[in-house]
């Protein structure tokens, strides 16, 4: 399935699930009426259901972590790159399966692909409706029960600065194929429920008009935008190329997007808080932005944070 393919199935108004791995180059376009041994699931709201289910970490030791950072940080100088987001698997123990995991997990967007991988997200990645585009980075984590959090999280410089350029590039990015782009809202706060901790994310909205014509080009809007810009960085292309060669593995379909045409609106995410299984267990790819200012003990924290069930 190709792009064009889904151009084609948007003017058939034919609705599909999308799952796109990290570089958009594996594209899956699943029928909604042909769907097996697949689950998902995307809400605006949803009602948190507590459980006493944790992840056992074996994390990347911290000395291998800091080499990859120290390599990108020299990027950064270079002027390669300016935002990298850094990721890196954790070996998990646990004895639920991927459907119970994505049974268990408490998440507005959630995907289990047969037995091969689940995620369940609280990123929306784009939602198309009313001839409108919407995008909602999300750039910034703090653990909450830190002593005035907020505040920390919102007037840290390099925080602000890292979410300002991923504002900055998803708004070219959905102006090669939207007008009127705009920054709805900047900076809120959302609260995440995180295994036995809650955390902090800092989101922004942006908004674009796409017509009314924009089910006969949705592939094309989809190649456009991918990878998804809060997941890899900036410049991107430059960006691609340091992370191909910096993180020493495959992402494979960690930190790409699924989503749901339904006929009449596209709504996904990005899939990040992700499960994958592979021969030697189950691996959990989870990471952060890198820029400058960045400090390589609360960026290895940060990655370490993210790896729970909600």
């Amino acid at each position: 399935m190709t792009f064009s393919d889904i151009n084609t199935l948007g003017t058939q108004r034919k609705p599909f699930l999308f799952i796109s791995d990290f570089k958009a180059k594996n594209i899956k376009v699943i029928f909604l009426d042909a769907l097996e041994d697949i689950e998902f699931e995307i809400q605006d709201t949803y009602k948190s259901a507590p459980h006493n289910q944790l992840l056992e970490k074996t994390p990347i030791t911290f000395s291998k972590y800091l080499e990859k950072f120290d390599k990108i940080i020299e990027e950064i100088k270079s002027g390669n790159t300016y935002l990298l987001n850094l990721t890196a698997q954790t070996k998990i123990q646990t004895s639920l399966s991927l459907k119970e995991i994505y049974n268990y997990a408490n998440a507005q967007f959630k995907l289990r692909y047969k037995d091969e991988f689940v995620c369940f997200s609280p990123e929306r990645f784009v939602k198309i409706e009313d001839d409108k585009i919407h995008t909602y980075p999300m750039k910034g984590t703090i653990d909450a029960s830190i002593k005035d959090a907020v505040n920390k999280i919102t007037n840290n410089a390099k925080e602000k600065a890292e979410h300002i350029m991923v504002v900055d590039l998803l708004r070219n990015d959905l102006s090669i194929q939207a007008k009127r782009v705009k920054v709805e809202s900047f900076r809120y706060i959302t609260k995440i429920e995180a295994g036995n901790k809650e955390l902090l994310q800092v989101s922004s909205h942006i908004s674009g008009e796409v017509g009314s014509f924009w089910h006969d080009r949705l592939g094309d809007i989809l190649e456009s935008l991918l990878p998804a810009g809060s997941i890899s960085g900036a410049p991107k292309k430059s960006t691609l190329e340091i992370i191909e060669e910096v993180e020493g593995y495959e992402r494979g379909y960690f930190s790409g997007v699924f989503g749901v045409y339904d006929g009449k609106t596209f709504d996904s995410a990005v899939m990040i808080r992700f499960i994958e299984k592979a021969k030697e267990g189950y691996i959990y790819k989870s990471g952060g932005g890198i820029t400058l200012d960045s400090d390589a003990n609360l960026e290895y924290n940060e990655l370490i944070d993210k790896v729970y069930l909600p």
